[in-house]
């Protein structure tokens, strides 16, 4: 597939999108001076070469009560047992991302949790999967920085 072109609209289109996912087209065309069916016409193309591939919902985890926010890396006892780790993984649903990774662990996780007590239970879980030979913790005292716009911003200066 040939790469996808996108205009100044297109980055003004998806820049909006990021922002708030939930910002009606009509909004986004009053902004850009254009139609609604112009700006629903581009987004439906993006999706359609699978440039945008859904949308997603931001939670306030503090205000949730899971302010802590750990990273776990993951040494197997045999790199054949990735998949099966993965699918342990899955199933704990306070690890919310996981990246099979080069280096120095064989799995990086993410984990959220209400406090250091959830967090060992949590860390012991996946130390128990079987496969699992040890497990290395960092705590995030802060995530300073999230912003994806900043890298789409990147990416459309190569454009």
């Amino acid at each position: 597939m040939a790469k996808f072109k996108l205009d100044d609209t297109d980055h003004k289109i998806l820049d909006m999108l990021i922002e708030n996912t939930r910002t009606p087209f009509t909004d986004i065309a009053k902004k850009l001076n254009i139609s609604a069916g112009t700006v629903h016409v581009r987004v439906r193309k993006m999706e359609d070469v699978k440039l945008i591939t859904g949308s997603s919902l931001t939670l306030d985890y503090k205000k949730l009560g899971y302010s802590f926010i750990a990273y776990v890396g993951i040494f197997l006892n045999k790199t054949s047992q990735t998949q099966f780790v993965l699918e342990r993984i899955s199933e704990i649903p306070f690890v919310t991302v996981a990246h099979v990774t080069t280096g120095r662990f064989n799995i990086f996780c993410k984990i959220r949790a209400k406090d250091t007590s959830q967090a060992k239970n949590i860390i012991y879980q996946l130390d128990d999967i079987e496969g699992v030979t040890r497990t290395e913790t960092m705590i995030s005292l802060e995530e300073s920085i999230n912003d994806k716009k900043r890298l789409m911003h990147s990416i459309f200066k190569e454009f």
